[in-house]
């Protein structure tokens, strides 16, 4: 979970983007880190392969408000998408304070992000977490595509817990800092309450 430096009076925090393959989970943090001022960010690090944009993470920090007079940081990471990459997903979730689920929002996706989804779900189970306790939003991203599954349908398949959903188009930045901020409240929420400063 978070760490706390007391030296720097500082609270980190990890918030990781899961979903499927080219679900939009690179381009929302790319989005975040276009528009977040120089000074309140630190370095995007990628790591590119042949068979995948982003073989373990893309990682930002961003500076989002005080707990009492404690600085929180934000530490935000995407996993790789394909389902043979799980130990490199297992091992980004470890620590994790928060999960973004980015969904696909095309109708030829909707397996891919239900397979996504129950492998978050055993990945945290196996590291200890629960979806009911941790703090979790959904995102469902590409509603500027001609062909879309209604949020009705995305709704009924993949959040039938009822967390706060979002609709996005992260190429544009629609709903991006929306779902990111949907994401801190409770991960702000939980620490204000549970961690000792």
């Amino acid at each position: 979970m978070s760490f706390v430096n007391k030296l720097t009076k500082e609270v980190n925090c990890k918030i990781v983007y899961y979903g499927p393959g080219l679900c939009g989970k690179t381009a929302n943090l790319q989005y975040v880190f276009a528009k977040t001022k120089a000074d309140s960010r630190g370095k995007m690090i990628s790591l590119a392969t042949e068979t995948e944009r982003t073989l373990f993470f893309d990682f930002l920090p961003l500076d989002l408000g005080k707990i009492g007079e404690y600085t929180i940081r934000f530490h935000l990471y995407t996993v790789p998408g394909q389902v043979f990459y799980d130990a490199s997903r297992k091992l980004i979730l470890k620590g994790v304070d928060g999960v973004i689920f980015v969904a696909d929002s095309q109708p030829g996706r909707l397996e891919a992000n239900i397979e996504s989804l129950e492998n978050l779900e055993t990945n945290l189970v196996d590291l200890g977490f629960d979806l009911k306790t941790l703090p979790f939003v959904m995102q469902y991203n590409k509603r500027d595509m001609p062909e879309v599954l209604p949020v009705e349908e995305l709704r009924a398949e993949l959040n039938p817990r009822g967390v706060p959903e979002f609709e996005a188009s992260a190429k544009s930045g629609d709903g991006v800092f929306e779902t990111l901020k949907g994401l801190a409240k409770p991960v702000l929420s939980y620490l204000s309450k549970n961690k000792p400063m």
